[in-house]
């Protein structure tokens, strides 16, 4: 049985490792006024990035259309699938999943499975790459499920923000202290908690940052071996490659290190130079 898989653009899944892996990808819509973009198709975080800049305001981001999913379930279709697996963004942050499920209703009398990865960025990513492994292994929709669900138990998420700009932008915070905490350099460390990513410290400098990330890594693993690991950026490839070598100097990271960017329906919320480190462990 040919089982497709799909996931949004919120995976951070980069193109082409997502057409190797034959794997759809559905995007998540980015609003500046009346113009409305679709991450990863039209606008990618250089995109995002510049024209913030020039108009000094954040765009909003939108969950793809139950009409966009149902594009790519058809296509899934046409291309001979029997079954189909949608990974969605955490629905603690989005509203995708509830598309993704809509967008069923037209199938009627076909199989289409919709999972809320309770994840993002390179952690929902990691999901849908192993689905996709088990099924072209030949393994059943169930399999490959419970395949990626005993993946995102196994993933840490961590990161760094270059600056607190973007969240007064969006008036997460105030404008003052995030003008204090740029100038003494603080970075505000992230974490993927219950579907969402959280403040969970705050270090000054960016290289201190850096280390912390690979630290909390490092200690999340307590000696487990790492099967995958992802760096995510947030328009600042030079960065993520510099924090790669780092990583690398602590941590026994696979040689398939992947850099993945971070994709606009994310990268509006945390601002440009974000560094974003996902480990998936074995059993």
């Amino acid at each position: 049985m040919k089982i497709a898989i799909v996931t949004d653009t919120d995976a951070s899944l980069p193109v082409a490792l997502a057409q190797t892996n034959g794997i759809g990808l559905v995007p998540i819509n980015v609003h500046f006024g009346q113009d409305c973009f679709e991450s990863g198709v039209n606008i990618q975080d250089a995109d995002l990035f510049e024209r913030i800049a020039k108009e000094g305001s954040l765009p909003t981001t939108s969950a793809p259309t139950p009409n966009q999913f149902i594009r790519a379930y058809q296509a899934a279709f046409d291309a001979g699938a029997e079954e189909i697996i949608c990974f969605s963004v955490s629905s603690q942050i989005s509203s995708t999943y509830q598309s993704a499920c809509l967008a069923r209703e037209p199938f009627a009398g076909r199989t289409i499975h919709v999972v809320d990865t309770r994840s993002l960025s390179m952690g929902q990513g990691f999901m849908a790459l192993e689905a996709a492994q088990v099924v072209q292994n030949g393994g059943s929709a169930a399999e490959a499920i419970a395949a990626a669900e005993a993946v995102c138990n196994r993933t840490v998420i961590f990161g760094s923000l270059a600056t607190l700009r973007f969240l007064a932008m969006s008036g997460r915070v105030g404008k003052l202290a995030a003008g204090m905490a740029d100038l003494f350099e603080v970075k505000p460390i992230l974490t993927l908690q219950q579907g969402k990513l959280e403040m969970l410290e705050r270090v000054r400098t960016q290289r201190k940052a850096w280390n912390r990330v690979i630290e909390l890594g490092s200690n999340a693993a307590g000696g487990k071996r790492i099967r995958k690991a992802a760096i995510v950026e947030a328009g600042c490839l030079d960065d993520a490659q510099r924090f790669a070598e780092l990583a690398k100097s602590v941590l026994p990271l696979p040689e398939d290190l992947l850099i993945a960017p971070f994709t606009p329906g994310l990268s509006v919320h945390t601002g440009q130079g974000l560094i974003g480190l996902c480990l998936v462990f074995e059993d």
